[in-house]
């Protein structure tokens, strides 16, 4: 296949029957990526852009800029985490199509919204576990700090329980209380990072923080005093 023209009406059809399969949380969308020069990549079939917004004529996100311009020389991406401007959680995988000389040039995509089912297991858990589980000590290996933040970022949002979009100003001082105690504010420009996941200005971040730390100091921990047998 040269062009995504060439197979159009298959991969139209495949488009649609992935998300028959799945349902309306799944959006499947069909990208060609030979409109890149001039639109970044156009959307040319879409089933149940609800979920993020968008239709045929609009145009792709930022990971097929990053393989066109060989930022991002990987490619196929399975199973990860993304989120809406809205702050619905979508669990994403983008595959590229491409031609015989190895170019892509097209990509479909599935974001299937997790939001509901992420609330429902937060649910389950509350109900099956107890606070005296062992608690598990995790260490992340990586090699890029920016993906460690990105990581601890998603582990407060677990940590708390909502997506964003369902969160109020006390989930997301949680959130950013799990960050702080992690260090991740200690990492350079994490900030930009934590601003846009939680969709708030540096302001309101730093302000955030402040009543944190201001609330740690007046309330510090109480530790037991240990005393063996006399």
């Amino acid at each position: 296949m040269e062009h995504i023209d060439d197979e159009f009406p298959f991969l139209t059809a495949m488009v649609k029957g992935i998300a028959r399969q799945f349902g309306d949380n799944c959006e499947v969308v069909l990208l060609d990526l030979s409109q890149f020069e001039e639109r970044g990549s156009v959307i040319v079939a879409i089933e149940n852009g609800h979920i993020t917004g968008r239709s045929v004529g609009d145009s792709g996100t930022n990971l097929g800029m990053e393989v066109m311009r060989g930022t991002d020389r990987e490619g196929d991406k399975y199973n990860y985490l993304t989120q809406t401007k809205s702050g619905r959680l979508l669990r994403s995988t983008t595959m590229y199509i491409r031609n015989s000389a190895g170019v892509p040039v097209g990509c479909i995509c599935i974001n299937n919204d997790i939001t509901d089912l992420m609330m429902a297991e937060n649910t389950i858990k509350s109900l099956t576990l107890s606070d005296s589980a062992d608690k598990e000590v995790k260490e992340i290996f990586v090699n890029d700090v920016s993906e460690l933040v990105d990581i601890l970022i998603q582990e407060s949002l677990q940590h708390v329980g909502k997506p964003v979009a369902m969160m109020d100003k006390a989930d997301k001082l949680k959130a950013l209380r799990y960050l702080d105690q992690k260090g991740t504010l200690l990492i350079k420009k994490s900030s930009d990072r934590i601003c846009a996941f939680f969709d708030m200005s540096k302001y309101t971040l730093y302000s955030y923080l402040e009543e944190i730390r201001t609330e740690e100091r007046d309330n510090p921990p109480v530790t037991r005093e240990v005393t063996g047998n006399r």
